[in-house]
């Protein structure tokens, strides 16, 4: 087996580096970084490229052993809308080549690139290194806009294009979720032997059940209140304004409960959703808090200091937060769509609602508030079940992958797909 020593990845669209839950900085973000710390304590150097968004950001950040990130320059020092780096896709690949001109080793193993941006960028790279092509979406065109909100712009038909071109050159490609190979090959007709599936994983030394009824006081929750948490980008497509409405409903028929919410994100995409409207129109100003994003430890505390952690998405490719949510010992209740399917047994770690109407949502979180014991019982195996989760197994399923793709380039014919028994994404609790 050829040996992997260095990867490039690309995040050109985000950073690694920004904190998780604003602006276009979510799971993604996690994933990428989580991913190169854990490939690098298995012994594979990584080099992250990225977009440089500020003067002050230096050159090269080390983020970890054996992992750096290159802020690349490319148009101006600021951060601009998604839809502006496609112009910017040349620029960022000359300057990418210009970086690896001046590293001392001059080669990497293999590319491996995140999101369509980048994956357009991994595809002429990977030509002029000669070097296979490994990519995740994270998202996907096709999907998003068939899951259209209302006053949300529709993903361009540019996207849906590059997408299509990364599906046929790419030698492999990473799902998250058996659900999204099976998007791939729907959508854009991926030959499903070149598509294997990384579960994302968990930082299980962040993310614990320890000392919940510390981080209810800490946060200022009593235990006689049923607190529920949200944790995300704030745009439609997260759904907040679903839990609102649910929250509302529920405070309706049940005036006795002692309800509290509070959402943890930064306004996303579409600047005319105003959350503090919606707070005040939902009559729940004395019941919501709206915070800014949070880092990991904190998230993690937020967590522990819920009753349920609520995810009304409309789509996730996987739904990190809600792995992160049961690791700390609390049940979720999400919708049932993409990876939020697997992420969350309904019954055992949580509930999985059908659809966005805020009475099937209230129905779910009134029964979770009705049976505190079961509530219980769903944290307690969400978190045993989350010890399996650890990052270095998206590592190894990953490095699986890398492996293949090389074999793939050097023998110049389709490489088979991992093993069913490493890519499955054993998420639920048995």
């Amino acid at each position: 087996m050829t040996p992997i020593r260095r990867v490039a990845l690309l995040s050109l669209h985000t950073s690694p580096m920004e904190q998780p839950g604003s602006g276009d900085a979510g799971g993604m973000n996690v994933y990428i970084r989580e991913l190169a710390s854990a490939l690098a304590e298995a012994g594979v150097e990584v080099e992250i490229f990225t977009r440089s968004t500020s003067a002050k950001q230096p050159a090269v950040e080390h983020p970890d052993p054996g992992v750096c990130v290159h802020n690349v320059f490319a148009g101006p020092q600021r951060k601009i809308p998604k839809e502006e780096l496609p112009a910017l896709l040349h620029t960022m690949v000359a300057e990418i080549e210009q970086i690896r001109q001046r590293q001392p080793h001059g080669r990497y193993d293999l590319i491996h690139s995140h999101y369509w941006v980048s994956g357009i960028a991994g595809l002429e790279l990977a030509d002029l290194w000669g070097v296979p092509l490994v990519h995740t979406m994270h998202t996907m065109a096709k999907v998003k806009n068939l899951l259209l909100q209302s006053g949300e712009q529709p993903e361009p038909r540019r996207r849906e294009d590059g997408e299509h071109r990364i599906v046929d050159g790419a030698t492999r490609l990473i799902a998250n979720t058996s659900a999204e190979a099976t998007e791939l090959v729907s959508h854009y007709g991926a030959d499903p032997d070149r598509i294997d599936v990384a579960p994302p994983g968990v930082d299980l030394s962040t993310f614990t059940p320890a000392f919940r009824a510390r981080s209810r006081a800490e946060h200022g929750v009593p235990p006689e209140t049923f607190h529920l948490v949200f944790a995300g980008r704030i745009q439609r497509l997260k759904g907040p304004q679903v839990l609102l409405k649910a929250a509302a409903l529920l405070r309706k028929r049940r005036p006795g409960i002692d309800l509290r919410v509070t959402i943890l994100g930064a306004l996303s995409g579409n600047k005319d959703f105003n959350l503090r409207q919606l707070i005040t129109e939902s009559g729940m100003d004395d019941v919501v808090t709206h915070l800014p994003p949070v880092n990991a430890a904190e998230l993690a505390s937020w967590f522990r200091a819920a009753d349920v952690v609520v995810m009304p998405s409309y789509s996730e490719s996987f739904g990190l937060v809600a792995i992160e949510a049961q690791a700390c010992g609390t049940p979720v209740v999400g919708t049932r769509v993409g990876g939020l399917q697997r992420a969350i047994h309904h019954g055992r770690t949580g509930l999985l609602v059908d659809g966005h109407h805020a009475k099937d949502w209230a129905d779910a979180l009134e029964a979770m508030y009705d049976d505190p014991d079961t509530r219980a019982d769903m944290g307690r195996a969400a978190s045993i079940g989350a010890e399996n989760l650890g990052w270095n197994r998206t590592a190894a399923i990953t490095l699986e992958t890398y492996h293949a793709a090389v074999e793939d380039k050097l023998a110049g014919r389709p490489a088979p797909a991992v093993s069913a028994s490493a890519a499955a994404p054993a998420v639920a609790v048995h």
